[in-house]
């Protein structure tokens, strides 16, 4: 049996690594995140050239119809490039929409969405920490969605939100237009600007529901949760790649600092505490197609393993780089800001582990 990567999936990997360093240099990462929105469009339209935006969309509707593990190939690329954007929201809203299975929402939105033309967002979380789709509170009563939804990413350049919502019948899923009436969208800043979150507060705001249950929005979450675990992973094999050729450079006491034992032991405990966590992210997003019982508990340990790493890998990258890693006008900060993102978003490390905990059914 195989457990490698496909020659389609190297491929896939490999194209979209040489589209990240031909068009994501730091000095153009710069200029985007220092922008007022945070978003290039010509860099997204490049994307959707590359056919990007639609991986996961079935081909009846423009799309590849790839699987998940080969979207995550893609947030690998995208985390060692820090490649800025809107692809997590809108993967995640892409999911949970395909997922519904409304006809009609489906067939007007998915064909833009799969060429990059429209983007869509992911309205999940809300106050507390609260990520679990039946226990959300925003409700749809009296004609419109009312509540708030602190942290979506992308919703401030989206031209429709997926929501995640509840009403007599119990959670769902509803679709909101950009312009809609009621809805207020709040942009924050956060400390990675190559993917900006906003604040969401809905009163009394139009919208179409296109799935009951919670099984669309779970899904779009834990496909969110291996995206982050894939991105982090790609975030952090950069960091320790920036930090050996630092090492392999900069010269203290008349020799290289790569000659000193700590800093080859500091080195070497960063790489193998990494290096095996790639089976982490590929086994939780085959989960997610091909043994979907199993793929929450796998999504969970993914996302809070990887991201713990990425934390302590560029942590540990900025110290050995002496002085310079703290300063701004040194790129490592740039991953330091993505590294924070990718811990906190959807959840921290240890409310995932007790999730992962519980879904395996051990005692509290």
């Amino acid at each position: 049996m195989d457990f490698g990567l496909s020659s389609e999936q190297t491929l896939l990997s490999d194209t979209v690594g040489r589209w990240t360093e031909s068009e994501c240099k730091s000095t153009r990462i710069r200029q985007i995140v220092e922008s007022s929105d945070g978003h290039d469009r010509d860099l997204w339209a490049s994307l959707g050239k590359i056919g990007v935006p639609g991986l996961l969309i079935p081909e009846v509707h423009g799309g590849a119809g790839l699987d998940v593990l080969d979207l995550a190939l893609v947030a690998e690329q995208f985390g060692r490039g820090c490649v800025p954007g809107p692809f997590l929201g809108h993967a995640m809203a892409t999911s949970a929409l395909i997922a519904a299975d409304h006809s009609q929402a489906c067939a007007r939105w998915l064909p833009p969405a799969a060429t990059g033309e429209k983007i869509l967002a992911f309205a999940l979380g809300e106050e507390i920490g609260t990520w679990e789709p039946a226990q959300v509170g925003t409700s749809f009563h009296e004609g419109g969605l009312h509540g708030l939804k602190p942290l979506v990413a992308g919703a401030e350049i989206a031209d429709a939100l997926i929501v995640v919502a509840r009403d007599s019948e119990g959670p769902g899923l509803w679709l909101v237009e950009r312009d809609a009436p009621g809805l207020t969208t709040t942009p924050l800043s956060g400390s990675d600007g190559t993917r900006r979150v906003a604040a969401l507060r809905f009163d009394g705001t139009p919208a179409q529901k296109i799935a009951s249950g919670t099984s669309a929005a779970e899904r779009a979450r834990d496909l969110g949760l291996v995206l982050l675990a894939a991105d982090a992973f790609g975030g952090a094999w950069r960091c320790l790649e920036m930090t050996r050729d630092y090492a392999l450079t900069r010269e203290q006491f008349g020799q290289t600092i790569a000659h000193f034992q700590g800093v080859k032991h500091q080195l070497a405990d960063l790489t193998t505490a990494l290096a095996p966590a790639c089976s982490l992210w590929w086994y939780a997003a085959h989960a997610l197609d091909q043994i979907p019982e199993q793929a929450p508990r796998h999504a969970a340990l993914a996302k809070s393993h990887l991201t713990e790493i990425f934390d302590d890998t560029v942590r540990t990258s900025i110290e050995l780089h002496g002085g310079i890693g703290f300063t701004f006008e040194y790129d490592l900060q740039l991953w330091f800001r993505r590294a924070l993102f990718d811990r906190a978003y959807l959840g921290e490390a240890r409310y995932h582990r007790e999730r992962a905990a519980t879904l395996a059914g051990w005692p509290a």
